[in-house]
């Protein structure tokens, strides 16, 4: 088939409806112009009737013969005469009606003017005949009808112009509804560019490439590639989907159209599928472009035909496979979508053809969150003492615009506290407030809920700093949060680390979790809702090793669930029998038990060491993960933050070098592998994550046992 017979095709159809917008348009003024003329007609008469009263002719000459007529006009045209009468005079009717004020009478008897004239003048009466000059019936029927229309039609066209400016113009629909609005960029006007997009290396390099087949076609065209016609950006909220849209924009130097899913469905059937045709066509006028919707998957989700599947939004989808197969990619059409439900997208959006390359816009990882960092600080005066490193390290998981705001709240925090630049402090304050809300300085705390809260994040740090496979304590503190917790225990990691995760860093993930609760009961005898967090954290991992991961005795290599929702909440959907998901609650139940169990036996050992940090913990209410460690092995918990330069020159010993270990050697896989500890720099930086007792407990390089 050819393609520009279904161009020219198209252009056709729309002509057509066009005009017969245009006919409508016309036929409803005619039908309007005539229903004012015939009620403009109607009021006039019934104006007149209600100031007119009927007599009889003998009524009429007697009012003549008692000197109560001043005047009369006669109609001829319609036999009527036409009697004013004398000022004050009230006329009674048959019904018994009273008129007066300005009212006049009427007689439809018809008598010859040359007896009537006489006696008119007989008796003082005013007579006359007015002149009325003919009217010509064109004039006439220009002025009924022509008119009125001509007047609607102007207001009809001023309405369309005024609703055109708003939303679009066009004959298409009423007030243009089935225009597209999209925004159009030009060269630099969104003010970004790739320099202002970090942590996507790898998806600025897919688009780089489009950008320059834009600019370039020759070159590919040569050895016989052909033009991609679509790609689709896929991650979670908050990493950088439409930011690095608009970077192409900028770097583009092409137009680019940008709409949002939700812009081509309103309540009218078809204005979706009008307003993709109308916005490749007004692509195909300025190509070479790029088409950019954002939230596709509010117009591509998969379409259902249980219930018909002829609704407004299945239309829009099946326009828009119809105009991403119709254009002719040799003229430098491409469309950007976005979505971080790709899941949910009909596959005949998704195959090759339409949208040729997924880019995936993932979670930064460390290198990523640091240039991040970088990109967001380079407006901020920042003082000598900040290391973004640092602050990379504390902020794993964290998505661009999380690292955005904390900058921000960071710069309002120095401008609050009258500060000229950003500090390292600051920029931890500022990720404490983002992630665990600001504190609670005006809190009460019984003595008793104090030393509970204390000995519960301190059985997170000790099970923490007892085993290997966790990350090291970096800040302890029982000041309550405005985001509900009481407390809570930060572990960061040393270094940055994949997603990837062993059997023996999840368990020991799940022990730190219950290093709260386990704390509670060992130390005090009691359990408290503190824990609540914790116990949903260590389930949900438990439970994800059995039915995900197959690390489960019972089930082993066996996937019980499907994950849904990837770039979302994560959450997944059993695909098991109900006596099967009964046993996985089973098996999930036995990991949790062991786990704690591991560390209550913890808590039970170090039940004096922990006594010792809980003390300075009540005086201090925040310490380091540092001067934990100097308690723990007898040394003076206030030199523990000195830095290396002070420690050699003051001549004090360094600091704990076996917090967790950096690196495991692995010599061969047959042989058990040995820990050697190795030095640490002590954590100086202080950062939260929120949880009703403890902080993001995730996994690090195995440690040295202490």
């Amino acid at each position: 088939m050819d393609p520009n017979k279904n161009k020219n095709s198209g252009r056709g159809g729309r002509n057509d409806r066009n005009w017969q917008g245009i006919g409508r348009l016309v036929l409803w003024a005619l039908v309007l112009a005539l229903i004012f003329s015939v009620g403009g007609t109607y009021m006039r008469q019934s104006m007149n009737q209600s100031q007119q009263v009927e007599i009889n002719y003998s009524e009429f000459m007697d009012l003549v013969e008692e000197g109560n007529v001043t005047s009369v006009e006669l109609d001829a045209s319609n036999g009527l005469l036409l009697v004013t009468p004398k000022e004050g005079f009230t006329y009674t009717d048959e019904e018994g009606t009273v008129h007066k004020g300005e009212y006049q009478l009427y007689t439809t008897q018809l008598v010859s003017n040359d007896v009537l004239i006489p006696y008119l003048t007989e008796h003082g009466v005013e007579c006359e005949e007015p002149y009325t000059p003919p009217i010509s019936p064109v004039v006439a029927f220009l002025v009924t009808y022509i008119l009125p229309f001509a007047l609607i039609m102007l207001m009809f066209s001023l309405v369309m112009r005024f609703m055109a400016k708003k939303g679009g113009g066009g004959f298409g629909g009423i007030g243009s509804v089935g225009k597209a609005n999209a925004k159009v960029y030009m060269e630099k006007k969104t003010g970004v560019t790739f320099r202002d997009v970090a942590g996507q290396d790898e998806a600025k390099e897919s688009l780089v490439e489009i950008i320059d087949f834009l600019h370039n076609p020759g070159k590919y065209t040569e050895i016989g590639a052909k033009l991609p016609k679509g790609a689709l950006l896929v991650g979670p909220p908050g990493t950088g989907k439409t930011l690095l849209a608009k970077a192409v924009a900028g770097e583009a130097n092409v137009p680019f159209f940008s709409i949002s899913g939700s812009g081509f469905v309103e309540m009218f059937v078809g204005v979706g599928a009008s307003r993709v045709r109308d916005l490749f066509q007004e692509a195909a006028k300025v190509a070479p472009c790029i088409i950019f919707i954002d939230e596709i998957d509010a117009i591509g989700k998969t379409r259902d035909t249980r219930f018909g599947g002829n609704d407004e939004r299945e239309q829009t989808l099946n326009q828009l496979l119809a105009e991403m197969d119709g254009f002719d990619p040799s003229k430098g059409i491409i469309v950007l979508a976005a979505t971080n439900r790709p899941e949910v997208l009909d596959k005949a959006l998704l195959r090759p053809g339409r949208f040729d390359r997924r880019i995936i816009i993932d979670r930064p990882n460390l290198a990523g969150r640091l240039a991040t960092l970088e990109v967001h600080t380079r407006n901020i005066r920042l003082a000598e003492d900040v290391n973004l490193r640092k602050i990379a390290l504390a902020t794993a998981g964290c998505v661009g615009a999380d690292l955005a705001n904390l900058v921000n709240e960071a710069a309002l925090r120095a401008v609050r506290l009258g500060r000229k630049a950003v500090n390292q402090n600051d920029l931890l304050a500022a990720f404490e407030l983002v992630i665990a809300g600001s504190e609670k300085k005006g809190s009460v705390l019984t003595e008793f809920e104090k030393k509970l809260v204390a000995y519960h994040e301190v059985g997170h740090a000790m099970v923490a700093y007892k085993q290997k496979n966790t990350e090291p304590v970096q800040k302890i503190t029982i000041v309550p949060h405005t985001q509900g917790s009481l407390g809570y225990t930060l572990l960061v990691p040393e270094e940055d680390k994949t997603e990837l995760r062993t059997r023996e860093e999840l368990m020991a993930r799940i022990a730190v979790s219950m290093g709260g609760r386990a704390a509670e009961e060992v130390v005090l005898h009691t359990m408290t809702n503190g824990a609540s967090q914790d116990i949903q954290d260590a389930t949900a991992v438990a439970r994800n090793m059995v039915v995900l991961y197959g690390m489960s005795d019972e089930f082993g290599m066996m996937g019980l669930a499907s994950q849904r929702n990837q770039y979302l909440d994560g959450g997944y959907g059993m695909d098991c029998a109900q006596d099967t998901a009964a046993a996985v609650d089973k098996a999930v139940h036995e990991i949790l038990d062991s786990c704690y169990k591991q560390a209550v036996e913890i808590i039970t050992e170090c039940r004096e060491d922990m006594d010792k940090v809980v003390a300075y913990l009540l005086e201090k209410e925040t310490i380091t993960g540092a001067e934990m460690v100097a308690i723990l092995e007898g040394r003076d918990p206030a030199l523990a933050d000195v830095t290396p330069e002070d420690r050699e020159r003051q001549g004090i010993e360094a600091p704990a070098r076996h917090i967790s270990m950096v690196s495991q050697k692995i010599e061969a896989p047959a042989e058990i592998p040995e820990a050697s500890g190795e030095a640490q720099t002590p954590p100086v930086s202080d950062a939260s994550a929120p949880d009703s007792g403890t902080g993001e407990e995730g996994s690090a390089p195995p440690p040295s046992d202490p």
